[in-house]
């Protein structure tokens, strides 16, 4: 599994999920020193710093369970799988950091953008910070139980989808720089889901029919203006709905509640279904209008990370996804520019739809990731 074939000291990511715990099984059967770490990053009140799991236990108790991730009941699952298995389990506080994460999610709403936390999580904390534990207790790799593939090409390592298409995760990993990505370790992504809970089953590990997070951890009742109201209680606001040429239809209770191509819950009463086309977080309104007016020609994306060799600075042709499950569109993309200076200029085969600022962008060569950026900007289709 390392790419000398050889067992390693390794750091992995516990969240007390079936996924993460078959990882760690996966590893140590491998013959690796796994190290596991729960990452408490601030969804409930815990008492500062660090300290080993089974110091923390009394804290797990199943009334302290909490929907989403990351609960003190997830960290009591995680230290029976670790117990179960015989490896370490560290909690480590990472609160003060995920305050970034949260902060960046209601900075972008704020903006009239759509942002993706999950992928921040994983670009500045799982394989972020914890790569620089990691360095600290002389672990030579980071692992996780993420359903992507890693494909190791000399001194290279090259970003591959999971096998299960239902649960690929490889578009929220397209942020791992490529010497993250070289001491990184994915062992589930190989499997099914079907697999891993029957290895769990087989395992006995006490949460192979654990349910799957279906949420973002730190709304975890999908209540993101009743967050955005609590962090910045000035940003949420009434205000119009209009149509493109700016007359007004009704009201809203403030633009963060609605998604660039939403149509229910508009509470517009025009006889024609009508979808949200942009915001604008300055004027405090959202744009409605009809459903072909969401299409798109292309995007221009920031934050670069191009980890498929040199970035095309000519044409080159792939396919790109820009939502964590959604579709795949043949396009044409290049990248001008170095550094952060770098964009990502996308231009699709066909016209496509539902693209929106602030969303991740990820081109694919099959099932290999190519690279990705930040939209910054949506651009319309060409007509004839």
């Amino acid at each position: 599994m390392t790419p000398e074939g050889r067992p390693a000291k390794v750091l992995l990511a516990m969240s007390g999920g079936v996924d993460s715990s078959v990882a760690a099984a996966l590893l140590t059967q491998a013959g690796h020193e796994v190290v596991g770490c729960f990452m408490r990053l601030g969804t409930v009140e815990e008492p500062e710093g660090m300290r080993p799991a089974e110091e923390a236990s009394a804290c797990g108790t199943s009334a302290a369970r909490r929907r989403g991730c990351c609960s003190v009941g997830d960290a009591e699952d995680a230290r029976l799988v670790a117990a179960r298995l015989g490896i370490p389990l560290y909690v480590l506080n990472f609160r003060r950091d995920f305050d970034r994460v949260i902060d960046y999610f209601v900075g972008e709403y704020s903006a009239g953008r759509t942002p993706n936390p999950c992928v921040r999580c994983n670009d500045w904390l799982k394989f972020g910070r914890l790569h620089d534990h990691a360095e600290s207790i002389g672990a030579s790799f980071v692992a996780s139980g993420h359903y992507a593939r890693i494909e190791r090409r000399g001194d290279e390592a090259r970003l591959r989808r999971g096998l299960d298409e239902a649960k690929d995760q490889s578009y929220v990993l397209f942020g791992l720089p490529g010497e993250r990505l070289r001491r990184t370790l994915l062992p589930i992504g190989g499997l099914r889901k079907p697999e891993v809970r029957r290895l769990a089953r087989e395992l006995e590990l006490p949460v192979f029919d654990k349910p799957d997070s279906q949420e973002i951890c730190f709304v975890p009742e999908g209540d993101y203006a009743g967050l955005l109201r609590r962090r910045a209680p000035d940003s949420v606001a009434p205000g119009r709905v209009v149509d493109e040429a700016g007359r007004t239809l009704g009201e809203h209770p403030g633009h963060q509640h609605f998604t660039i191509g939403q149509r229910r819950g508009l509470g517009l009463a025009t006889g024609v279904p009508l979808f949200v086309l942009s915001k604008d977080p300055t004027r405090n309104e959202v744009v409605v209008g009809p459903r072909e007016r969401l299409v798109c020609g292309g995007a221009i994306a920031r934050g670069v990370n191009w980890t498929a060799g040199e970035p095309p600075r000519e044409w080159r042709s792939c396919a790109v996804q820009w939502r964590a499950h959604g579709e795949v569109a043949p396009a044409r993309v290049r990248v001008e520019g170095e550094g952060g200076d770098a964009r990502l200029e996308v231009r699709f085969e066909h016209p496509s739809e539902m693209l929106a600022p602030g969303q991740a962008i990820v081109c694919y060569a099959g099932d290999e990731v190519l690279g990705g950026g930040w939209i910054d900007e949506v651009r319309p289709a060409v007509t004839a």
